[in-house]
């Protein structure tokens, strides 16, 4: 019992459980609760988009894409025509996961810098669709969201939606940390290695890409639901190369293969520029030192190194203790 609570995933999910129950002791007011949250949903992302880049090994810069397209979707059906917010977030879930189904069986066949140009296409033709059809997404201009509702309550308080948001974060890194373990997942990290390989021992590359591509824009859609109606206002800046690029970066920066590292990686990345605002014109150099320093000094992203830096090292086979020389 002991050695299963200090195994790495027990022990990171009581960690996180922690940090989420004790974090809002140092929430003073409304505008920490929002980062807070906006780390939480960027987290969920994180969460998923580490599974196909970490450990299934396929690159995608066009991720933001499913993000807007749950944002949007959600919002479109709740706001202008009356669905239940619930129903709306679900029902944009499950359109998403069918175009993510429908459109990666051709893409996911390239491999490289070709499936990364492919996954950027992706990404431009839904921002342009979602800029460009005004009359129902507000175009450049946005649009306003209603408020969260089951029944009769309303998730209005940015209290209330940090818990939420904080058990959703549990739930989805619990659900990677799953499929990780899973024969499954075990046949995803084969195929990072070698694609090859893993076909010549039986794996189904080509079914197994698919499931975790359609899996990490399902992560995608249910965070960008929540993030439209707990901001209640929504504009295609979600939807942009640039923020594919930040969902990217933070996976990288946190630590490829990693579960615990993308939300490390996330939180990192979106709570920094907020401290650095004090800097004004020096904002972005110093960030772009910090991450180049980061990376110099931790190539394997911040958890994996500090996970090695201090993890026990193993005693050579055949090296005495101290002291038993003369033991026998």
């Amino acid at each position: 019992m002991r050695q299963n609570f200090a195994s790495p995933r027990v022990g990171g999910m009581v960690a996180l459980a922690l940090v989420i129950a004790l974090l809002p002791v140092g929430l003073s007011n409304n505008y920490f609760y929002d980062v807070a949250i906006l780390v939480g949903l960027n987290a969920i992302v994180c969460v998923g988009l580490n599974l196909l880049i970490g450990y299934a090994g396929q690159i995608s810069l066009g991720h933001a894409g499913f993000y807007g397209l749950g944002a949007y979707g959600s919002a479109i059906l709740s706001s202008r025509y009356g669905w239940p917010p619930l129903l709306s977030m679900l029902s944009a879930t499950l359109v998403v996961a069918a175009l993510a189904f429908v459109v990666g069986r051709p893409i996911l066949r390239l491999k490289g810098h070709y499936l990364a140009m492919a996954t950027l296409g992706l990404g431009v033709i839904i921002f342009m669709v979602i800029a460009t059809e005004d009359k129902l997404t507000g175009g450049p201009d946005g649009m306003s969201v209603v408020a969260f509702k089951i029944g009769s309550f309303a998730l209005r308080e940015a209290q209330l939606w940090y818990w939420v948001v904080g058990a959703l974060l549990l739930a989805a890194v619990w659900l990677a940390l799953n499929l990780i373990d899973s024969p499954a997942g075990r046949a995803l990290r084969a195929l990072h290695g070698s694609e090859v390989g893993a076909e010549v021992l039986g794996i189904d590359a080509a079914r197994h890409k698919l499931m975790v591509f359609v899996i990490s824009a399902v992560f995608a859609s249910v965070a960008g639901s929540l993030n439209a109606h707990f901001s209640g206002f929504i504009t295609p800046s979600k939807v942009t190369f640039l923020h594919s690029i930040e969902l990217v970066t933070m996976v990288v920066f946190g630590g490829m293969a990693s579960t615990f590292g993308a939300v490390v990686g996330a939180a990192a990345l979106t709570v920094l520029p907020q401290f650095l605002t004090v800097l004004k014109d020096y904002e972005m150099m110093v960030f772009g030192a910090l991450m180049m320093g980061t990376m110099i000094f931790m190539p394997r992203g911040v958890v994996p190194s500090l996970a090695r830096l201090f993890a026990p090292r193993r005693r050579p086979e055949g090296e005495r203790k101290p002291g038993s020389e003369g033991a026998a």
